[in-house]
Order: C-alpha cells, then structure tokens, then sequence
C-alpha cells in the first residue's frame, strides 16, 4: 500500500461508477498511513466530478458498511487491514445503490470491471485532485449505535463483562453501545484499549493467536467477569471467553447466536446461512426451527447474499469469528459486525445468568440436542509462498477421500 496504489484504485472506481456524477462513503481505520489513504482516495474521487462522503476519523468497518446502506451511497471504501500485522494496509470496497445487495462487499462481475478500470488509468500525476468532499459529524456513530441497540430485545441486563479493541477502533463504539442497550459500563483492557497502530501488546492482532487475548482473560479472572468479550481492530469480528472455561471457538459463538436470534425473531421468510468451512451445526438448528438454511463460499461477500429474494437475513455467520445478526426489521449491516454481534452475545448471557447458567451451559444443551459438533483451526505458515502453490496443486490433483484416522 503506498499512495500511488491507492489513487490507482480510487480512479479506477471513479471510472467503473461512469461519468454521471455518484455518491462515495469512505472510512478508515487507525492503521500507520490509514488516514492519508482515504484522504487520497476522497481527493481522487471528487476531482472526478463524484460526491464524496468521509467518516470523522478512525471508525469500525462495520460503521462504514452500515453508513452506506443509511444514505443510499453509490459505493463505498474503507481503508482497513483488519487483523493483519502492523505492517499491513488494505481497501476493502462496498457496493451501494438499492438492490438485495447494497451495503455488501463486491463481488463478480464487478470486482473484474474495477479491476478493469484500475488498468486504464493513465498517469497518475495527471489525475485531477478535489478537496470538496463532506466529512460527516458524530451523527453518523449515532446512527449506527440506535440501529445496531434496537437488536437487543427487552430481557436482563446484569452481567459482569471484560473488553478489549486490541489496540483497535472499536472501543468507545463499543462502550457506548453497551451503554444505550442498558448493560453496565464494562472493564476495559487499559493497555489495549486506545487505538496504536504498532498493536504493542501482542504478537499478531487477532483473537484467533495464541496470547493474544492473554490480558483480557487475565482481566477477567481478576475481576470475576461473568464474560470476556474482544474486537479484532477494525471492530467487525467478535471473540468472547467463559472465566475458568476459555475461549470459544467461531463455530460455537455462531450456534449459540443462531438460537438466541431465532428465538428472539419470528416469520416463515428468516434465512440462516454460514459457510462451507464452518460447522453444521447451523443446518441443525435451522431443520429445527423451520427456518430456510444456506451454505456459501467463503466470506461474508457471499454470506451477504444468502436467501431468495424476499427471505430476511436474520443471521449468518462463518467460523473466523464473523458474525451478522438481524432482527424482524432486517440488519443494519450487510456484513460481519463485531459490535452489534457483541451486543447480542451480552443479552444472550444476561439472559442465561438469569436462569443460573452460562455459555458453557449453553453449549452442553445444544449437544445434547444437536449432536456433538466438535470443531478446531489449523494455521499453517510458510516463507516461500511456492509452497502454498504447490500444496494447493496436490490438493486438486490428488484430493484425500477421508479425513481423520
């Protein structure tokens, strides 16, 4: 990432949104180079003639995502490497307008026609340069915070929480939004709690590695939390821990989500959907309950479009700790959202502490009705990419009839 590369892609979307003058909202996260990316791109669109909508300072993905659908924007950008190293920058690009897919991730054809146009830039020197655009007041993290509170149906609120953005954008979203849905203020990780590119407190910033939710676990066994909820940085991943028991894995989050949604939702037309690298227990629980069920490739770009037309999305999910969730007026984000996912995750266990049971708890019951859905993730690096190549190209000559002993 550097900022040829960047005003390179933000003229080739100028290109593929045509001549006709079009909306673009674009956020960024708080990543080294995340602000000077987005203004570059913001000064590129403009000086081709489009409208150009900026997020106030480091946000959530998930804000952005949201803030596209809320203004009917032609499109959108958000600067954002999510959980990758520090190192790491990139731009992830939204599609808008007012069909079954507005607010979600681009897919094909349009990914190849961006990538089109990002060919036919000519130099990039030569590029016009706009400095009109609108940067948009706190009223848009409000917006996002009524839409995504109104998840949360009535129930109980007492429960003792641990939080951690890792170093993220996502702490004072998160904070408040806990607030407005009535739960206390939570413990907050101090070390990890303001937004540091160089994430100095752990190896590789994502909930997933090992150590790196070693401070807030630490903080919840300190404060007899009842529930350790994490963000990944840019706030649309969610990570929750049991006190004594651990972390849970993205598989079972998503189940316990799927039946909590779907007993708080009602009406023939609620689709779930996961992906085909998660588990099946989604299948059960939906055979169960009546509600249509689809399996995806990976990515919420996929996951986005499940269901028929006029079937609502009330829950999707994939084992990497995504997750969206829906209500009988529909999502507020067509994507994984690590806040509105959390804010359901707390009136799930609130409801459960009430009845003098935890997550745990929860995850026995559904073996016992679902069957034992066991589940675990394997990363595997390597220096030579080559390696990857040729894995691969075993794989698809030579696939493995079984697996397991």
């Amino acid at each position: 990432m550097n900022c040829v590369v960047v005003m390179r892609a933000a003229a080739g979307i100028a290109g593929w949104l045509g001549a006709e003058p079009r909306h673009v909202v674009i956020g960024h996260d708080a990543r080294h180079r995340s602000a000077d990316f987005a203004r570059d791109s913001a000064a590129v669109l403009t000086g081709a003639g489009h409208r150009v909508t900026v997020l106030s300072g480091p946000l959530p993905t998930p804000v952005l995502a949201y803030t596209l659908r809320r203004l009917g924007a032609d499109a959108g950008i958000v600067v954002t490497a999510s959980h990758n190293p520090p190192q790491d920058n990139g731009y992830k690009v939204y599609i808008g307008g007012s069909g079954d897919d507005a607010g979600s991730q681009i897919v094909s054809p349009v990914d190849a026609e961006i990538s089109a146009a990002i060919d036919a830039v000519g130099p990039v020197g030569a590029l016009p340069l706009g400095r009109d655009w609108e940067v948009l007041g706190d009223d848009a993290v409000s917006a996002y915070l009524d839409a995504v509170t109104a998840l949360v149906p009535d129930g109980p609120r007492d429960l003792s929480v641990v939080y951690t953005p890792l170093h993220g954008v996502g702490g004072r979203v998160l904070v408040e939004a806990v607030r407005r849905a009535g739960f206390a203020a939570p413990e907050v990780v101090a070390e990890q709690f303001e937004p540091d590119p160089d994430f100095p407190t752990v190896a590789f910033p994502n909930p997933e590695e090992p150590g790196a939710m070693d401070l807030a676990l630490a903080a919840g066994e300190a404060h007899g939390a009842d529930l350790v909820v994490a963000n990944d940085p840019d706030a649309d991943r969610l990570a929750l821990a049991v006190p004594g028991y651990g972390l849970l894995t993205g598989n079972e989050v998503g189940g316990l989500l799927a039946e909590y949604v779907l007993d708080h939702t009602g009406g023939s037309d609620r689709v779930v959907a996961t992906s085909i690298v998660s588990s099946s227990l989604l299948g059960a629980v939906a055979r169960d309950r009546g509600v249509h069920y689809e399996e995806t490739l990976t990515g919420f770009k996929w996951l986005a479009r499940a269901g028929a037309p006029g079937q609502r999305r009330v829950f999707s999910y994939e084992e990497a700790l995504g997750y969206c969730v829906g209500g009988d007026d529909g999502r507020p984000v067509a994507d994984k959202d690590g806040v509105s996912a959390a804010l359901v995750a707390l009136a799930l266990a609130a409801e459960a502490k009430s009845r003098g049971r935890t997550l745990v708890d929860l995850l026995d019951d559904q073996a016992r009705r679902y069957g034992l859905h066991l589940s675990d993730q394997l990363s595997v690096r390597v220096r030579d990419l080559s390696e990857i190549t040729a894995a691969m190209r075993r794989l698809r000559a030579e696939p493995p009839a079984a697996f397991g002993p």
